[in-house]
This record gives C-alpha cells, structure tokens and sequence, in this order.
C-alpha cells in the first residue's frame, strides 16, 4: 500500500461482522508463507509494484506494520522516518522481523473492538477503523501476490475470503485511488477468478511477470 498518508477525511458508513476477524488470520498465513520462502537472492527481484524490488517492499511492510498494528489497537504509532526512502528496515534478519510484525499485527485486528468507531495510522487524520482494517486485510493479500509473484511462489487463499475481499476493495477502490493507495483500475472480465479481479481493482495486472 504506497503512499498510505495522502489521506482525505472520508465519510463512509461501513458495517461489520465478525467474519473480519477471522478473515485476518486466513490471510496472514499464507502471506506469511511467501515471506518464510523467500531466498536471499531474491531481495533485489522486481514486483508487480514499480516502485519496489523485494527488498524495498519489504521495507515498506516493515516501515508501515507497527502503524497498522497500532491503529487496530487505538493507538497512533507515529512511523520511524518522514519517508520509506529515509530508513532501511530490511537487514539481515528482514524475514523474521517481517513476519513477527504480521503476527502482531493480526493479534491486534482479530479483536472484534478493533474494527469498531475510529481510529488512525499514525497521525491525522481519523478514519472508520473498519476501512483502515478492510486496508490491513487487503495489503496481506495484495502484497501477498506482489511477492509471490515476483519470487516465483504461488499465494493459495481461500475463495470465501477473496470473494469477501472483492466486497471490501470494490466498496474502496474510489478513496483507495484519490489516497494514492492504488493505481489506475486495470479492466478484468467479470468471469476471470476472484484474486484478478481484486487485483484490477488496486491497479495490478494479474499477468505481470519479473521477465
């Protein structure tokens, strides 16, 4: 999720059951799969994010996670830098950092009073803590692909998750893209597979290869 502070207030009614949170740790499993696999020659890879290789991907998770994890807890965690580019956060023990740092960020999410009233990632301004947790679920799948896909992995989530997934981001993909969260719809057939279509929706091409 690149950009996650260019952030208008939104005013957006947005109801919830507690199959969020469950739905928070089906997909921090598998993400944390990808992550447990990646080799060491891969850091410097390209993803599907133009932005990132591997390495600096990783850094934006790392960079960003304490910030998620303290929104899901009501708490601002004010990150370690003004910018990604001012902090190298992916050293030699990036993989069990990263993965530590899921982990704790699920706990903080598969509390039911997370998704409830408001709440903020890092700093101003407040949002729905139910959007900003729908944006936790979906940076663990679509970052989730972005590495799978740049490191020749294959992210295997479950289909009631995407399709609730599919709910939430077409629900965000309008504030997602004026936040700069996500880029450009890229248009998929309403019959391609359910994690394409997630994946239009944020911007990515579901064919993108590292070739």
């Amino acid at each position: 999720m690149s950009r996650l502070f260019k952030t208008p207030v939104i005013s957006l009614a947005y109801g919830r059951a507690m199959s969020d949170v469950e739905f928070i740790a089906r997909a921090a499993a598998p993400f944390t799969e990808i992550i447990h696999n990646i080799k060491p020659d891969q850091l410097k890879a390209r993803t599907p994010c133009t932005e990132y290789d591997v390495r600096t991907l990783v850094n934006h998770l790392l960079f960003w996670g304490p910030s998620l994890e303290g929104a899901g807890r009501k708490e601002a965690v004010v990150p370690p830098a003004a910018g990604e580019s001012e902090t190298h956060l992916a050293g030699d023990e990036w993989a069990s950092a990263l993965e530590a740092q899921i982990s704790r960020t699920a706990a903080a999410w598969r509390e039911a009073e997370a998704w409830q009233g408001m709440t903020r990632i890092g700093g101003p301004p407040e949002l729905p803590s139910a959007l900003i947790g729908g944006m936790v679920l979906g940076e663990f799948v679509v970052h989730g692909w972005d590495l799978a896909r740049a490191t020749g992995q294959e992210l295997s989530v479950d289909e009631e998750l995407l399709t609730y997934l599919y709910s939430e981001t077409a629900k965000q993909a309008g504030p997602g893209r004026e936040m700069g969260v996500y880029g450009p719809e890229i248009a998929v057939p309403a019959s391609a597979p359910t994690l394409h279509r997630i994946l239009g929706l944020t911007g990515r091409n579901s064919h993108w290869t590292a070739a």
